[in-house]
């Protein structure tokens, strides 16, 4: 007994040097998982159970929405892994941009575990675990220009949604799970951390919202997936308080007394703008999934910058103040890309109207019109149609 104890003291030792990744939660104490719900990023358990009955029982508009998965390459058992050793994002005047090879997959990833889940038909499971086990045995390293730091936030939180999904697969491996942890650890979080800390070197408010936006999407996702509460809380700490334009006060940074709150990008384009309201439902959602109410943060500040620019992006005026930082001074709304329509709705229309009963009529009047949402690949083959992972009438949509 002695030497068992002794052993296991050591082992303990050796871990708190080098760190060891949790397990699956499907072999995790409540002690060992930091009490996390798992799965508990966009989806729970009982936010599958829903989305079985409705596919079940062919009710609508959730059908339709299946159907729109079902029909997509990426959720197709012929879609093959296209790992990279280092993914390139932005020109380094060396390499050639591959990150097409990463987002791809991430969305073939997701949508091969909604598959799963809703059918129960474990192919599609074993083809997803294929491709996150084919990422975890070979990335390295990301790189490029600054844009690499785009690519370790979005294709962060993508990644670690469609893992946390397959987490309690029973085929998916320990051993590979834990490596695919890993790679989110030492891959990922580190440049979300670096990124959201020393912003490239930058002046605090040189970088647009979304890049803060996505690097905290990514590092609460990786908290979460690695059963890591440091990570987690580093996420909702910068999100309520942190210095750059992606903390709450300064991405939805002027408040109107109609109940509006103006975005950060709106005088740059309207794409950008509508990727922060997507950017910041992504992270309430995992974060209500885990008990912390971001979507009524500061009296629903998220939901004003979300009426913000769903009124404007449907056709209607809203106030506008000048904005100005370090580098820009933009004197008037931007109607580039004015209507830009992404899957990111049903989302902010199921949590405001439905489950809240908050009022949120252009929120709800874009829901109606985007419907159904599709994922990566619906809305085009460039990055921007991979920036969310779509699917939400399926996904998000309550009775």
């Amino acid at each position: 007994m002695r030497f068992t104890s002794s052993l296991l003291f050591l082992g303990a030792f050796l871990c708190i040097l080098i760190g060891c990744a949790a397990p699956p939660s499907s072999h995790a104490s409540p002690s060992d998982s930091q009490g996390f719900v798992h799965p508990g990023l966009l989806h729970t358990n009982k936010d599958f159970e829903r989305m079985k009955q409705d596919v079940a029982k062919k009710r609508e508009p959730w059908m339709q929405d299946w159907q729109m998965l079902t029909a997509n390459r990426h959720a197709s058992l012929d879609w093959k892994p296209n790992a990279q050793v280092i993914v390139y994002r932005g020109s380094d005047h060396v390499h050639h941009e591959n990150y097409a090879a990463l987002f791809n997959d991430a969305a073939a990833a997701y949508a091969l575990g909604l598959r799963w889940k809703i059918s129960g038909d474990d192919a599609y499971a074993d083809k997803a675990v294929a491709i996150l086990n084919a990422w975890a045995n070979t990335l390295t390293s990301i790189g490029g220009s600054s844009d690499r730091f785009l690519a370790s936030g979005i294709y962060g939180y993508e990644l670690a949604n469609a893992a946390e999904i397959l987490r309690t697969y029973r085929k998916w491996q320990p051993t590979d799970f834990h490596r695919f942890q890993a790679m989110m650890l030492n891959v990922f979080y580190p440049m979300n951390h670096d990124f959201l800390t020393r912003h490239n070197g930058a002046k605090i408010d040189h970088y647009w919202a979304n890049w803060d936006l996505a690097n905290m999407a990514s590092m609460l996702s990786i908290g979460v997936l690695a059963d890591r509460r440091d990570i987690y809380d580093e996420a909702i700490a910068y999100f309520k308080h942190g210095e750059g334009n992606g903390s709450i006060e300064h991405v939805v940074w002027k408040l109107y007394p109609n109940g509006l709150g103006q975005v950060q990008e709106s005088g740059r384009d309207q794409g950008h703008t509508m990727l922060d309201i997507a950017l910041l439902g992504t992270i309430c959602q995992m974060a209500w999934n885990q008990g912390d109410d971001l979507f009524g943060y500061d009296d629903n500040r998220v939901l004003r910058g979300a009426e913000y620019a769903a009124q404007y992006n449907l056709g209607e005026d809203v106030p506008y103040t000048p904005y100005k930082n370090s580098d820009v001074t933009q004197q008037e709304i931007s109607a580039n890309g004015r209507g830009n329509a992404r899957p990111i709705w049903d989302l902010l229309y199921s949590h405001y109207v439905v489950l809240k009963g908050l009022k949120a009529p252009h929120v709800q009047a874009f829901a109606l019109k985007v419907r159904p949402e599709g994922g990566g690949g619906n809305y085009g083959p460039n990055s921007g149609g991979f920036d969310q992972l779509g699917y939400g009438t399926l996904t998000f949509t309550l009775r």
